[in-house]
């Protein structure tokens, strides 16, 4: 599964639901590369597991930032 890189404009696109279902699919991988990791394995790519992660945080920044701005505009 390969998941390409989401630049915050990108996100900032989506739904709410689709940012739920990407995070779902970013936990996943990251879980998968995780586990291969502690098994001894040797990742293709190790810069993946960081830019996984980072991803992760920019859509959960981003999901933050709105629920901000809900409870402010009140």
């Amino acid at each position: 599964m390969a998941v390409a890189i989401l630049r915050v404009s990108e996100v900032r696109k989506m739904k709410p639901e689709e940012r739920v279902e990407k995070l779902n699919e970013l936990y996943a991988e990251l879980r998968k590369l995780r586990a291969k990791v502690a098994s001894g394995g040797a990742l293709e790519n190790p810069g993946k597991l960081r830019e996984l992660r980072r991803t992760i945080a920019r859509i959960l920044t981003i999901q933050r930032e709105e629920e901000l701005k809900k409870v402010t505009k009140r």
